[in-house]
């Protein structure tokens, strides 16, 4: 016809029959590469726990990301090193942890190396009462510009007691703290950050986009914070 209709109807027949066979051979594709995408992870299941710590190491880079500001952020003088740092080192930890202790002299020699790292600790006494009577000194401490003497003073003393707290306290002239509602709103985000990062042991360290659980020593934190700074 002069108008054109019945072209222009078979143009969009045309269309519609490429169009679907275009769908049939992607399903086709995607059911043949399922297939062999199945059969390779069963003739080779080595490869599943590479692929699922990769998968966690992706999300636990995400979560550390999106709680940046919240870790990076020291409740009061709860850190040492540089003001102007270029990397934080987060540390998780509890006073009644034998690692957390072990740890404490890694940390502060990286600290004394590196004029550009901040350390920033929290709170996380997970070990029973103890661990949380000591928390909240430490806590009153950090609020006081006592921090990192006491820290110091209690690992030195080992495991915390009433005895033990008292007398770390003492050496920094700390009354006998009480828990206010800062200290409470302090733990609490603590708690919630670690559950964020799927830590629930100490110590954990965050570098950079970077966990790490448990007393890993030197190197391993040394070469993290070189990672972060070069990233």
């Amino acid at each position: 016809m002069a108008d054109g209709r019945p072209a222009a109807a078979g143009w969009w027949m045309a269309a519609l029959a490429g169009l679907v066979g275009v769908l049939i051979g992607a399903v086709a594709m995607a059911a043949a590469s399922g297939y062999f995408v199945r059969s390779y992870l069963l003739e080779h299941p080595e490869v599943l726990p590479e692929a699922m710590e990769r998968l966690q190491q992706r999300e636990t880079a995400q979560a550390v990301e999106q709680n940046r500001a919240a870790l990076e952020t020291p409740f009061h003088g709860a850190w040492a090193g540089a003001a102007d740092a270029d990397v934080v080192l987060v540390e998780f930890y509890d006073y009644a942890c034998g690692f957390c202790r072990q740890m404490n002299p890694v940390v502060e020699r990286l600290i004394a190396e590196d004029p550009k790292l901040k350390v920033v600790w929290r709170e996380f006494p997970v070990l029973g009462p103890a661990s949380e009577e000591a928390a909240v000194a430490s806590l009153a401490a950090a609020e006081a510009g006592r921090f990192k003497a006491f820290h110091e003073r209690l690992f030195e003393l080992g495991r915390p007691s009433a005895e033990t707290i008292a007398a770390a306290r003492a050496a920094v002239n700390l009354p006998e703290p009480t828990l206010t509602p800062a200290y409470e709103q302090e733990l609490r985000r603590n708690y919630q950050l670690a559950e964020a990062l799927r830590a629930n042991g100490t110590p954990t360290f965050v570098v950079g986009d970077q966990v790490f659980r448990g007393a890993v020593g030197y190197e391993v934190l040394k070469e993290a914070i070189g990672a972060a700074r070069r990233n």
